[in-house]
C-alpha cells in the first residue's frame, strides 16, 4: 500500500506484542454498493482506496487481520488471508457468521469495510470488555451497531441456528447468547462525535467523509 495522505489515527495502540485477549480483526467487504454505484472498497478517501485506509487503522491491533470477501481477485494485492462466505447468500449476518467461522482467534472484531473512521480507544475499550459478554455490541438510540463488534467463538452455533431458520437479521441470535451492549454515554467517552459509525453509503456520504477527514 502507498505512503500518500491517509486518515488520522485517533489514538494508536497495538495489541500486537503483549495482547491481553487473544483477538482477531475481520474487515468485511461482501456489501452491493448499489447506492453508491461503484464498489465502495474502492472509493478514495485523501487519494487512497478505503479498504486501504480502514486496513492502515486496524494494523497490529489484534494478532491478525484479514478480509471476508466473495471476490479475491480484488482484494489479492493487499497481501492478507482472504475467505469467502461459509454460507453463500445469508446477508450480512452470513458475513459475521464466516468472519467468526474462519478467525484463528476465539475472538473477532468485525469491522465493515464502509466506516472509515476507526476511534482506537473505543476499541481498546471494547476488548477490555470482552470478559463481560459473548457479544460486544456498541449501541445508540437503541440501535446495535453489530460491525464495530467483538463476537466470541461461542456465537458460532447460535448464528447458524438463526440462518438455517431462515433468520436473516443481524441480531437474531442475540437472545441466545450473552450480549454486553456498550451504550451511548460509554462510547461518548472515547467517540464523542460518534465517527465510528459513519458510514460511506453513497456518494453524497463520501463527499462528508472526505470534509470530515480534514477536519483537525
Amino acid at each position: 500500500m502507498g505512503q500518500t495522505a491517509q486518515l488520522p489515527l485517533f489514538g494508536r495502540r497495538s495489541y500486537n506484542a503483549a495482547m491481553p485477549t487473544p483477538l482477531s480483526v475481520a474487515v468485511l467487504a461482501g456489501g452491493q454498493s448499489a447506492r453508491m454505484g461503484t464498489d465502495k472498497s474502492f472509493v478514495r478517501v485523501l487519494g487512497r482506496p478505503l479498504i486501504e485506509v480502514v486496513l492502515d487503522q486496524v494494523a497490529e491491533l489484534g494478532a491478525e487481520v484479514f478480509i471476508v470477501t466473495n471476490r479475491p481477485s480484488d482484494y489479492g494485492y493487499l497481501g492478507l488471508p482472504l475467505f469467502g462466505d461459509v454460507l453463500p447468500g445469508k446477508g450480512a449476518l452470513g458475513g459475521l457468521y464466516s468472519a467468526v467461522h474462519s478467525a484463528s482467534q476465539p475472538h473477532v472484531l468485525c469491522i465493515a469495510c464502509d466506516m472509515p473512521f476507526i476511534v482506537r480507544p473505543l476499541l481498546d475499550y471494547l476488548i477490555e470488555l470482552i470478559p463481560a459478554g459473548d457479544a460486544i455490541v456498541p449501541r445508540l438510540n437503541d440501535e446495535a451497531e453489530p460491525f464495530r463488534a467483538i463476537y466470541a467463538r461461542a456465537c458460532l452455533g447460535p448464528m447458524r441456528a438463526a440462518l438455517d431458520a431462515g433468520q436473516m437479521r443481524v441480531i437474531s441470535f442475540f437472545p441466545a447468547v450473552r450480549v454486553r451492549f456498550v451504550e451511548a454515554a460509554e462510547i461518548d467517552r472515547f467517540d464523542p462525535r460518534r465517527l465510528s459509525f459513519f458510514n460511506v453509503n453513497t456518494p453524497e456520504d463520501l463527499a462528508e467523509a472526505q470534509r470530515l477527514a480534514r477536519l483537525p
